[in-house]
């Protein structure tokens, strides 16, 4: 009865898969990539080599939890939130929703959506489900692993670089219900306000109990509806961040 019961979920789970398309939205992480300034560089050791004549190879990481892209949960700003092993597995599975102000963003890097753009996505495709991770599609990710393009500072220091808005935020949480949000660049707010260290959109999601994903890659393969992403991470107790390994099927 079990084996029948387990051939039944596998074939039927398989004809559900057959004929979709797997798209990694996950950057390789290395050493010398595009960070927050304020972390220290990734350091990786080969402890064991079989380059060296050793009888298999094992490497040291060291690296910062925000690294390449990452989780944030809501501890990783928030007193008292929730931690990486407070997420359940049931969580990391979630309906995908794109927000695309690609098109906006080649014209000018500060960018951010607005609610027309929310508008206009629901009058195409419905409401915007609850339960479901919205990711901000900018084409930011082409840049990586470009340190300087994707902080886009001027000659005053300034980064010029997209981000979220806190009234589509506001939107997604309060009236809609979403359980994470993720973004191509390396920070949930705009560059203009890190930039003076306003980090105050990030702040805001993760303080309702929200988590989100950044530096996201490969979006612009995607539809702005119909896909799953599938988001999954390491599991340190009481972990306020880590590389992510995440990717959709549609």
């Amino acid at each position: 009865m079990i084996e029948t019961s387990t051939t039944t979920f596998w074939n039927g789970l398989g004809q559900l898969l057959a004929g979709r398309t797997f798209t990694d939205l996950t950057h390789a992480f290395h050493p010398g990539q595009p960070h927050f300034p304020a972390f220290p560089n990734e350091i990786r050791e080969a402890v064991f080599d079989m380059e060296k004549g050793d009888g298999f190879t094992a490497h040291r990481y060291s690296i910062i939890g925000q690294w390449g892209t990452h989780v944030d949960p809501p501890s990783h700003f928030i007193r008292g939130g929730r931690t990486l092993d407070q997420i359940p597995a049931t969580d990391m599975i979630l309906p995908l929703v794109i927000l695309d102000i690609t098109e906006r963003v080649s014209t000018n890097n500060d960018a951010t959506p607005t609610m027309d753009d929310i508008r206009e996505w629901e009058r195409r495709n419905g409401e915007v489900p609850a339960g479901s991770f919205v990711a901000l599609r900018t084409g930011w990710s082409h840049r990586w692993p470009d340190a300087d393009a994707m902080a886009n500072k001027d000659r005053e220091g300034v980064s010029h670089t997209p981000g979220w808005s806190r009234d589509v935020l506001s939107f997604l949480i309060e009236e809609r219900s979403i359980t994470a949000v993720g973004h191509e660049q390396t920070d949930t707010d705009p560059g203009l306000a890190t930039s003076r260290q306003d980090f105050s959109l990030e702040t805001y999601i993760l303080a309702q109990d929200r988590w989100q994903i950044e530096l996201l890659a490969n979006l612009d393969d995607l539809p702005e509806w119909g896909a799953a992403v599938i988001a999954t991470w390491p599991k340190p107790l009481r972990g306020s961040g880590f590389p992510a390994r995440v990717f959709a099927i549609h």
